[in-house]
């Protein structure tokens, strides 16, 4: 029996099945925080990040078309890819629309019929997550605006559109970015966790933690980003501590970090804990069965920012990675002691 003579309930238990091993694979410490989670909201998590990792990884190809890997096919270029996806989702969460679109139907294709066929490929593993994250989207009455405002930071980074950008001057410019790439996450997730206030008083700790973890990334990621010719770092805070291009991509090209960088990073470091403490009080008004998923990420995430000092700022020729079984102890013990507090009627 083919996928569009299964039920529709199997469909999309297939569609979470799908998203679970996406964020399985390649997101580990995220995949790690929602087994904290309680199991009815897991597979919202998981539509979420596989969501936001399609695009992602749509995005990271921008410079390799035809490139197939992992859940998405690079068709005419990047932008056509994002503007489908747009298209699909807002096609799937019109009124009175299935939440299940069938699957492998090139049928759909409107504005755009060329770009459709190059992802024929790669459908399915689309459709199924476009199923997953709308039946996401309407379960837990998240904005769709904040999967618009992702889409459209995504295309800051695909070159040729009218937006894109590889250099930020400032810190304010990269917020704006990180506006829709990160802060639209977390507020995304924010219904699905679910709050003890009402969701506004909790939205901007949200915001501020998707953006830390945004930049822990940028600042693990350094090398990588310089391969593709991105620096998502504030040019201004660089250039206070003497550093530009040519010295980032010498010590990129030797794999030693300069003492004019390594004070720079320190300097970023700072602005991003900074970023982690603003964040801190949001948690509490999250519900507590998921405050020790949330602490969890946020622990271990920041702990990529420890691993980098440790290293000696070494972020251009390796990424700075928090060992497995440090990630299960944190885990363990924000587990623990949720159970002790539950036990304790606290």
């Amino acid at each position: 029996m083919t996928d569009d003579h299964l039920p529709a309930d199997v469909l999309l238990a297939l569609a979470y099945r799908e998203c679970r091993q996406i964020a399985a694979t390649h997101g580990r410490t995220y995949f790690l925080a929602t087994r904290l989670l309680s199991a009815e909201r897991r597979p919202a998590v998981h539509a979420l990040y596989a969501f936001a990792r399609m695009v992602d990884d749509i995005v990271d190809r921008a410079d390799q078309p035809g490139k197939t890997e992992g859940v998405q096919v690079l068709g005419p270029g990047p932008a056509d890819a994002l503007d489908l996806i747009e298209r699909e989702l807002r096609r799937a969460l019109e009124p009175h629309t299935s939440a299940m679109p069938p699957i492998d139907d090139p049928a759909s294709a409107t504005a755009n019929p060329a770009s459709e066929r190059t992802w024929e490929a790669g459908a399915r593993p689309r459709t199924l997550i476009l199923a997953a994250v709308t039946d996401t989207i309407r379960r837990y009455d998240i904005a769709p605006q904040h999967f618009w405002t992702f889409l459209d930071s995504m295309r800051m980074d695909v070159p040729g559109t009218p937006g894109f950008r590889n250099r930020y001057a400032t810190m304010a410019e990269l917020h704006e970015y990180m506006r829709g790439s990160a802060a639209a996450i977390g507020l995304q997730l924010l219904p699905v966790l679910g709050t003890i206030a009402p969701v506004a008083e909790a939205e901007p700790a949200a915001a501020a933690l998707g953006e830390a973890f945004q930049l822990t990334n940028f600042l693990r990621d350094v090398g990588e980003d310089l391969d593709r010719d991105r620096v998502y770092l504030p040019a201004d805070a660089l250039t206070a501590f003497g550093v530009d291009d040519d010295l980032l991509f010498e010590c990129h090209r030797t794999g030693r970090t300069d003492p004019r960088v390594r004070r720079a990073l320190a300097h970023l470091i700072a602005v991003n804990r900074d970023l982690y403490r603003r964040a801190e009080p949001g948690i509490a008004l999250l519900e507590p069965r998921v405050r020790p998923a949330i602490r969890t990420a946020t622990t271990l995430y920041a702990d990529i920012l420890r691993h980098i000092e440790r290293g000696g700022y070494a972020v251009f020729d390796h990424r700075a990675v928090v060992p497995r079984h440090h990630r299960l102890r944190v885990a363990a013990t924000e587990f623990t002691t949720a159970t002790l507090r539950d036990a304790l009627g606290r």
